[in-house]
C-alpha cells in the first residue's frame, strides 16, 4: 500500500549564500528560480577573506532588500560561520546553489559534501546559471564598472546606481 498523500506540505525554505558583491542578474535569476520550487529564499551574505569587497556588507544587505522589496518570501540576513548552522538557524532546508560552469561545478560538489557531513537534514539544490548568464560574475563587474565600462546589463538598476556613486567618490 502507498503512503497516503498529506493533506498539507511544510513549507519549504533555501538558504542562499554569497558575498554579491555586488548583486547581478545572474543572482537575481537563481533567487526568482528558487521561489519557484521553494516557497522562501533567505538571501545569505557572508563576510569573505578572500575577496576584496566593493561594498561592506550593510550596504550589500540594503542593494539586495532594495531590489526585492515587493517580494515578501525574500528575506536578507548576514551570517559568520559555517554556513549550515546559519542555514539551520534560519529553519532552511536547502541549500541554494547557482553554477556557471565545471570549474563552479568541481568547487561546490566538495562543499556540499562537507555540507552533508556537518548537516546532513539540509539538501544542496544546484541550479544551472542561464546561458545568457553564463560569463557574468561580480568579480567582472566590479572590474569593469571600475574602469568606467557599462554594466548596466549586468546589474539591477539599484545596484548600478551604487556603483557609479562609488565610482564618483574619490
Amino acid at each position: 500500500m502507498s503512503d497516503p498523500i498529506p493533506s498539507e506540505r511544510a513549507a519549504t525554505c533555501a538558504f542562499y549564500p554569497g558575498s554579491f558583491d555586488p548583486l547581478t542578474i545572474g543572482h537575481m535569476n537563481i533567487i526568482a528560480r528558487g521561489l519557484r520550487v521553494f516557497d522562501r529564499v533567505i538571501v545569505a551574505l557572508a563576510p569573505n577573506v578572500n575577496k576584496q569587497a566593493m561594498f561592506t556588507l550593510a550596504e550589500r544587505k540594503s542593494l539586495i532588500e532594495k531590489c526585492f522589496a515587493d517580494e515578501p518570501r525574500i528575506t536578507v540576513t548576514i551570517f559568520e560561520g559555517l554556513m549550515v548552522e546559519a542555514a539551520l538557524r534560519h529553519g532552511a532546508t536547502a541549500v541554494l546553489r547557482g553554477l556557471r560552469g565545471v570549474a563552479d561545478f568541481e568547487y561546490e560538489f566538495q562543499m556540499s559534501t562537507m555540507n552533508t557531513l556537518l548537516a546532513p537534514q539540509i539538501e544542496t539544490v544546484f541550479m544551472m546559471t542561464e546561458k545568457s548568464h553564463f560569463f557574468v560574475s561580480s568579480k567582472l563587474v566590479r572590474e569593469v564598472a571600475s574602469l568606467g565600462g557599462d554594466v548596466s546589463p549586468l546589474v539591477p538598476p539599484e545596484v548600478l546606481v551604487a556603483l557609479h556613486e562609488r565610482a564618483a567618490k574619490p
